[in-house]
């Protein structure tokens, strides 16, 4: 590479700011050359000597899709340790890593996308592995702490560039690309916003990542919110990075915008500063955004502030200043302190929900049978690295206790395929060698394909015996004696090839179709049936009827092994790869019916049964004739030494849950029901009875909570405590601090987490234990004013165990301003600025700024607008609509005073009109407003 002049340029000097450096780069940047750096894959500009450089790199749980790295518990794992600090340091591990691959593998981004900040809303979202926490206060803390990790501690350059995932309210695969969250504006600031923002305040943030779906009827990739919100949070340069394919969203799914160029103007213009589309082809994207310019849609000054927010990370990164880089030379990777670091988190993430008869810790001298689908297991996420190190739940138990002392039964149904012809499927002897799936890394591990170096199966007189296992609803694998999985490669022959379920669409995995006295077997990755054909066993548009012989069931090898023991652990859980993953949510809370069966057959057999749940999310079991149960996220490449030590009693279990476990799908919201307030969502609202409540988890030891003090200061709440270990082992507590008003204006949490703090104590060992709490924790976001209040009153401060496990409490009275009532001849009614609503869904107001409200299926829609103050008197009232219907007008729950009515359909959706009627009202009423038709309303205003 050539640079323009012999002497140094200013973007190359280190002892300039790095906004003058960036000023003097851009004006030495021709318009295209800035118009390619929009794209993920940014080319170099050799005349300058600058390098390529690519957004985007995978980092959840250690360094991801690169080959072999440090796998750490998956993320909702990290958020079960309610360790901060642990989480920072995995944070470092995971970008000392990053470095350190990088510095052999250019292809290893430093612009790392994670942490994943959504909230655990809904327990059937199929990224359920992905967040932290339901609860906000607790997700950003997780949050903080990672991206704290991630970045490093010097004040000047950035070890890597965390970007947060997924902005905003992103809790749903169904339909992702094209359904839009109704985000009410409480729920947007108190809950989905909140995560985001305390993040990005904490100053570790380089950006965040908008999300595939909508909100209030409008693309997060053209949301005013980056805007209106993020950018406010920070005096940082953020990068906006898109999701990957979603600029192209816009117009091919969604058909929000009309051409491309219109789109990628409006992303732009919205703060999208880097295009995920189209793979590593920049073509598309960049032609785009020249047509664009050719339109006048965007400016030159409008590319300079994308690329300055690109060129703002990689100054950060050390990109320009190689010499003065301190983390250029980083090496760490695999170490012995991460690999402790890794079981560490392991042990930390580990749940015990129940533990009767002190059926935990196993004795020394134990009979153990360990039997399920997940018994000898070490399962990864689509966001994992290869693994360097493998411990299963019986490699742990076998190290921990020694193989004599324990038993092993999987649990599969083992089954032979007989075609109708009478001869069975065969997987045909092969030499080649074993090969993980991923190890080689790829930038894009959705475009690996399957080996077809092995033989496709055949069939035989005698057959394959298989073990299939079916992980609910009737999907299924089946794997062949050598371990490999059966799967179809591109040529759509059948192998056995896979070391494990998985690939973006995964190839491993059939269902079995009843069909005229037999099954005919859909490989559910194509779509197609399984036939026998003359070279060999493939997918074909019609296929073979095959009989299921059942060798044995599952079922009989669990009682064998559960019969002799002392104590049986039944491991149980999900394959992250299947029936819950990105793209697919759940269906249900259940546990899948094969292992129910196992369950139940190892409960029959020994009634000392414990069951230990390892899985990415929640399920609802029948808990009550269990001994013992345990939960744990897959927790990375020591699971199973981790989960061995906790069941010896090596290490007390403190992990606790950061989503509430419902007791029943009865209990769950729509999963695009995003009203966590009107539909009592999260433990912040929900009324039932949980199986078990947010923050739950027992220990080994005892804990006594006393001395509870409250002093309120003038910007704070201070709130302190003792806790003493009255157990005879040592082991951590995690106090928790909830706060909520006693008598509140509006509907507000039964409970809220304020603060926790994980502590270790030894016997007898008792810690002071204190919080500052912030008055503005305490705030809600009154639709009435449109800002912040904290409303005067008492309130309750609970200290405990768990959000139902209050060991103390104390009130403490707070000042602020006095409610006051809706001024509605000074500001009339947002329309989505209701108190109360039924049936209605948010919309866009316009393509750019602003929400309506709507009937949510083209029926109708009640809102309800509390303690609206008409003054001495009214006597007119106006309505903004679009569409066709009519709005009604009551106050109090009286009759309908006021009817104002669009006979004849708007241009559009945004083509709104004033409609205007009489209406008589004074002093101060509840204003209920109903929607009947396709109608969509803006704003309400009164004058007199």
């Amino acid at each position: 590479m050539t640079v323009d002049s012999p002497s140094t340029p200013p973007f190359r000097d280190p002892h300039l700011p790095f906004a003058k450096r960036i000023d003097d780069l851009l004006a030495r940047l021709t318009l295209d050359e800035k118009i390619s750096f929009l794209h993920q894959f940014t080319p170099a500009v050799e005349r300058l000597g600058i390098a390529a450089w690519r957004t985007g790199q995978e980092a959840l749980h250690g360094v991801a899709w690169m080959g072999p790295a440090t796998v750490f518990p998956q993320a909702v794992g990290l958020g079960a340790t309610w360790n901060p600090e642990l989480v920072r340091r995995i944070g470092e591990a995971v970008s000392k890593e990053a470095r350190a691959m990088r510095a052999r593998d250019d292809r290893v981004g430093l612009n790392v996308w994670s942490p994943t900040v959504n909230l655990l809303r809904h327990p059937l979202w199929g990224r359920n592995e992905e967040g932290y926490a339901e609860d906000p206060k607790l997700t950003s803390a997780i949050a903080t702490a990672y991206t704290h990790g991630l970045r490093g501690d010097h004040p000047r350059y950035w070890r890597t560039a965390p970007v947060l995932k997924h902005w905003l309210a992103h809790n749903n695969e169904t339909d992702r690309a094209t359904s839009s969250a109704s985000v009410r504006p409480r729920v947007l600031h108190e809950y989905d916003l909140r995560a985001f923002r305390d993040t990005v305040e904490a100053g570790a943030v380089a950006g965040v990542m908008p999300a595939y779906n909508l909100v209030n009827g409008r693309p997060n990739h053209v949301s005013p919110y980056l805007r209106e919100h993020l950018r406010t949070w920070t005096d940082e340069e953020l990068l906006v990075c898109s999701d990957a394919g979603a600029p192209s969203n816009l117009v091919d799914a969604e058909h929000y915008f009309d051409t491309h160029e219109e789109a990628t103007a409006a992303a732009l213009l919205a703060g999208v500063d880097s295009f995920t589309d189209h793979g590593t082809d920049s073509a598309p994207i960049t032609a785009r955004v020249r047509g664009a310019v050719a339109r006048g849609l965007v400016s030159e000054a409008d590319i300079d502030s994308a690329v300055r927010r690109q060129l703002s990370v990689r100054f950060r990164l050390g990109e320009f200043d190689p010499h003065y880089d301190p983390h250029a030379g980083t090496g760490e990777f695999d170490t012995p302190a991460h690999r402790a670091l890794a079981r560490e988190a392991a042990e930390q993430a580990i749940v015990l929900l129940k533990n009767d008869d002190d059926l935990l810790p196993l004795a020394p001298d134990a009979r153990i049978a360990v039997v399920g689908l997940l018994a000898d297991e070490c399962k990864l996420d689509w966001y994992s690295g290869s693994l360097l190190h493998r411990s299963t739940p019986l490699e742990g138990l076998y190290e921990r206790f020694g193989a004599e002392r324990v038993r092993f039964a999987e649990g599969v149904d083992r089954v032979r395929l007989r075609t109708a012809a009478g001869a069975f499927l065969s997987v045909p002897a092969a030499d080649a060698p074993d090969r993980a799936r991923g190890a080689e890394g790829a930038l894009d591990p959705a475009l690996l394909s399957g080996r077809t170096d092995l033989p496709p199966l055949t069939t035989d007189a005698t057959g394959t015996e298989f073990a299939l296992a079916d992980w609910g609803e009737g999907v299924l694998t089946l794997r062949a004696p050598d371990g490999r999985y059966l799967s179809v490669a591109d040529d759509g022959y059948l192998r056995a090839s896979a070391d494990q379920p998985g690939g973006w669409v995964v190839q491993e995995t059939f269902r079995l179709e009843p069909h005229r006295g037999g099954h005919l077997l859909l490989h559910l990755g194509t779509g197609r049936h399984v036939r026998v054909a003359a070279d060999g066993v493939k997918v074909a548009d019609t296929g073979d009827v095959f009989e299921v012989v059942t060798v044995e069931r599952g079922e009989a090898a669990v009682a064998r092994a559960a019969a002799g023991a002392d104590v049986v652990l039944v491991v149980a859980g999900n394959d992250p790869h299947i029936n819950g993953r990105e793209t697919e949510d759940r269906t249900t809370l259940r546990l899948p019916e094969h292992q129910r069966r196992l369950l139940a057959a190892a409960r029959a057999a020994n009634p000392r049964t414990a069951l230990v749940l390892v899985s990415a999310y929640p399920y609802a079991v029948d808990a009550t004739r269990l001994p013992a149960v345990l939960w744990t996220a897959h927790g990375g490449q020591a699971a199973g030494t981790a989960l061995a030590r906790v069941l010896a009693g090596d290490v007390s279990p403190a992990g606790r849950l950061p989503q509430t476990w419902y007791a029943s799908d009865a209990d769950l919201p729509d999963l695009l029901d995003y009203d966590v307030i009107g539909s009592r969502q999260t433990y912040l609202y929900f009324d039932g009875t949980p199986l078990f409540p947010f923050g739950h988890g027992l220990s080994y030891a005892s804990f006594g909570y006393a001395g509870v003090a409250a002093r309120v200061e003038a910007d704070s709440v201070l709130v302190s405590c003792t806790v003493t270990n009255t157990g005879d082992r040592t082991a951590d507590e995690v106090v928790q601090l909830y706060g909520r008003a006693v008598d509140p204006s509006v509907a507000r949490p039964r409970r809220e987490l304020l603060d926790h703090r994980r502590i270790t104590l030894d016997p007898g060992e008792t810690a002071a234990v204190s919080f500052e709490v912030p008055l503005t924790a305490l705030e809600f976001w009154d639709v009435r004013q449109g800002g912040w209040r904290l409303e005067r009153g008492p309130y309750e401060l609970l200290l405990g165990a768990s959000s139902e496990d209050v060991r103390l409490r104390t009130t403490v009275r707070l000042d602020g301003p006095p409610p006051a009532p809706r001024r509605v001849l000074e500001r009339g009614l947002p329309a989505a600025g209701f108190d109360e609503q039924s049936g209605a869904a948010i919309v866009d107001r316009t393509k750019t700024a602003g929400d309506a409200v709507t009937p949510a299926h083209d029926g109708t829609a009640e809102l309800v607008y509390r303690d609206c103050d008409f003054g001495a008197g009214v006597s007119e009232v106006t309505a903004h609509l679009a569409g066709e219907g009519t709005l009604d007008l009551a106050l109090d729950g009286g009759p309908v005073l006021a009817s104002l009515t669009l006979d004849t359909p708007t241009a559009g959706p945004y083509a709104y009109t004033t409609v205007t009627a009489g209406l008589v009202a004074e002093g101060v009423h509840d204003v209920r407003l109903a929607l009947r038709g396709p109608l969509r309303l803006a704003h309400v205003g009164f004058s007199g």
